[in-house]
């Protein structure tokens, strides 16, 4: 069973080759820039774009399962002819699909749900790892400054994402589940904070940031405004399953999720 894994390079889809190679799963990946791609020796590294539907046929060919972007790109845009790639998923022969959502459901998700396809659809949170974009700050300053740092989220390890997803994409069981994943605690952005302090052993500090200085801060890293709107209304206004916490994560791989305490310390050195 060859598994084919979209946004291969990304934060999710890296950890899934790797969830899959470990496991001696014939496993193919996707990518714009194979040979920048980093990945495990013996992978089956393809070059593809969602917007250029002759490469995702082709990178079809011997596939039974599918882990399947919803948006792309760092505008995030969403994947386009959805309908078109799912119909030619379905006549390569792939059977099982996992989707990996952006925040809503749209037409990737319509069009799966609407084929043949077992599908899975994994609803992650905030990721633990968007901390990775204080790390600079941390660094040359000991501070962060962040908007609605006092809203509390439940964030996921990306790592637990992969696990869930190569466990939907190899098992029995998965199909027609909706997987909400979170981390197992609901933490705000300074105690997210001290357990960075904490995992480098050194003072770093929380500067509460209005919204303008935030949407200022990200137009200066070439965030789109569209993405920004967004962001900022999800750190004012997180929906509830996104500070709910729940245990799906140890369900479905047998132990629990990963505490941001215990990611903080896996990534220390970022923040060194």
């Amino acid at each position: 069973m060859t598994i084919l894994v979209t946004g291969a390079t990304g934060n999710v889809g890296r950890h899934i080759v790797r969830k899959l190679a470990a496991a001696n799963r014939p496993v193919r990946a996707l990518t714009r820039d194979p040979a920048n791609a980093s990945l495990p020796a013996g992978v089956d590294v393809r070059a593809g774009d969602f917007t250029d539907l002759a490469s995702l046929e082709a990178a079809f060919e011997g596939v039974t399962a599918l882990h399947l972007m919803t948006t792309y790109g760092p505008a995030n845009a969403t994947v386009p002819n959805s309908r078109d790639l799912v119909a030619a998923a379905v006549k390569a022969g792939v059977r099982r699909v996992t989707l990996l959502w952006n925040g809503f459901a749209g037409p990737v998700e319509e069009a799966v749900e609407a084929s043949e396809l077992e599908w899975t659809h994994l609803r992650p949170g905030e990721f633990m790892s968007n901390a990775l974009g204080w790390a600079e700050m941390i660094r040359t300053e000991g501070v962060v400054r962040e908007s609605h740092g006092e809203v509390g989220h439940s964030p996921v390890d990306v790592r637990d994402i992969a696990t869930v997803a190569a466990l939907a994409l190899t098992e029995d069981g998965h199909a027609g589940k909706y997987y909400s994943l979170t981390g197992p605690e609901v933490i705000t952005v300074p105690e997210q904070v001290a357990a960075i302090a904490a995992a480098i052993g050194k003072e770093v500090r929380y500067e509460a940031e209005g919204p303008e200085g935030a949407r200022e801060r990200m137009r200066a890293l070439g965030i789109e405004e569209h993405a920004i709107d967004y962001v900022l209304d999800w750190r004012a206004n997180p929906p509830e399953f996104a500070r709910t916490v729940s245990r799906t994560v140890e369900a479905v791989t047998g132990r629990p999720a990963r505490t941001f305490a215990a990611w903080a310390r896996d990534h220390a050195e970022a923040f060194r």
